[in-house]
């Protein structure tokens, strides 16, 4: 298969060039690629980390060239234990086993861990996971979250000014507490930048473990009443009318 590859921004290597384009996993990319059966503008390609900028030349694999595929994003109800990534050298579930009834290949838009579930977003459409993944674009992310001990007004405070845990400045945008007891206390969390399992390390720079992780919104798509292991595909209208700041005809965000 073979494409202009206009949909991934920036320098990159060969073997996410073609993940990130949704022709392959990484390592799936990398097996294609040792194998002598990719080629750039037409030159065999065997190098994996070769950087490259994407949509300044033509990846073909086995010289066959794929109609382009139609945007697709679809909204899972990630259930705890599932692991957000397509395959895991543990052996543990993951988030791919709940969509052996999708005919498309989609990759995840950030990553929910193991112990965390809710709303998570996958798509086929680069441009637009970019966008949604770039601190820049300020999507608001609703997490409900459950944590031992008793939160008071000087811990929300402190949640909402920031902590430093592991040399990194971490904050929520807002943090709600709903309610409180000695034993546990409920919260509602609202991010706008996802970084690294954010709202456990926030918790516990803060003092209370969390015992509980929802993500329940994402800008301003919900999870109804989508059951846990459940999913279903956006229109392009709802959509839109989720992430009004998103064009696509504007250029995407560089990569991570």
């Amino acid at each position: 298969m073979a494409t202009t590859a206009s949909a991934a921004r920036g320098v990159v290597s060969l073997e996410r060039a073609l993940s990130k384009l949704g022709f392959a996993s990484r390592a799936e990319a990398r097996a294609l690629i040792v194998a002598g059966r990719v080629t750039v503008d037409g030159r065999r390609a065997t190098d994996p980390a070769r950087r490259l900028t994407p949509e300044r030349v033509t990846i073909a694999i086995d010289g066959a060239a794929p109609a382009a595929a139609a945007p697709l994003t679809i909204l899972l109800h990630k259930p705890r234990g599932y692991v957000t990534t397509r395959s895991d050298p543990e052996g543990r579930k993951t988030v791919f086993d709940l969509l052996t009834d999708l005919d498309a290949r989609v990759m995840p838009v950030g990553r929910l861990d193991l112990a965390t579930s809710g709303l998570l977003l996958l798509t086929n459409d680069t441009q637009f996971g970019n966008w949604l993944t770039d601190p820049e674009s300020g999507v608001r992310r609703v997490y409900l979250v459950t944590v031992e001990g008793r939160v008071n007004a000087d811990t929300i405070g402190q949640l909402e000014r920031g902590v430093t845990s592991k040399g990194e400045r971490l904050a929520a945008d807002t943090a709600v507490l709903r309610k409180a007891s000695a034993r546990e206390s409920h919260l509602t969390i609202t991010l706008t930048e996802g970084k690294n399992r954010e709202i456990r390390r926030l918790l516990a720079a803060a003092g209370h473990e969390v015992t509980r992780l929802r993500r329940v919104q994402v800008g301003g798509l919900g999870l109804g009443t989508l059951a846990p292991g459940k999913w279903r595909p956006l229109s392009p209208e709802e959509r839109q009318a989720a992430f009004p700041g998103y064009h696509p005809n504007r250029r995407a965000p560089r990569p991570k």
